[in-house]
């Protein structure tokens, strides 16, 4: 009886400690996106907060996001910046590559800046939803 409380209350620090570590993740990405919009204010000075936002968030949406959620696989060997660093460099290299190819099968250019980070988002999910699948078998 006493094991069965254990192994139940296990699951539960399991999918606590998930949920903590994934609002971890939500606010540090909130703090990037934050960073980006005033590193992007300071440059362009002169242009109006709702262009700097949006410019912000479509390099957010392109290249930071889609790495991140990637990379989250390996969250308990890898500091966040250095996911955050691997996963722009990776964002953008599949990001180019797969464009090019979608465009020689003839996916128009202009659906590319969604299809794409939502195709690499949609990757990073399945990944943590196999890993976190895996360690609650394995746990």
């Amino acid at each position: 009886m006493r094991s069965a409380l254990t192994n139940g209350n296990s699951e539960n620090q399991d999918t606590s400690s998930f949920s903590s570590a994934l609002k971890r993740e939500v606010l540090y990405l909130i703090f990037v996106l934050m960073a980006i919009v005033v590193i992007i204010k300071i440059a362009f000075y002169k242009e109006g907060i709702s262009i700097v936002i949006r410019t912000a968030f479509g390099i957010f949406w392109l290249f930071i996001l889609p790495g991140v959620s990637i990379l989250y696989y390996w969250h308990e060997k890898m500091a966040f910046i250095e996911r955050l660093i691997i996963g722009i460099v990776l964002s953008s290299a599949l990001i180019g590559i797969s464009s090019y190819y979608l465009g020689l099968l003839g996916l128009h250019i202009k659906y590319h800046a969604v299809v794409i980070p939502l195709a690499l988002l949609i990757c990073g999910g399945f990944i943590i939803f196999f890993k976190l699948k895996n360690n609650q078998i394995s746990g």
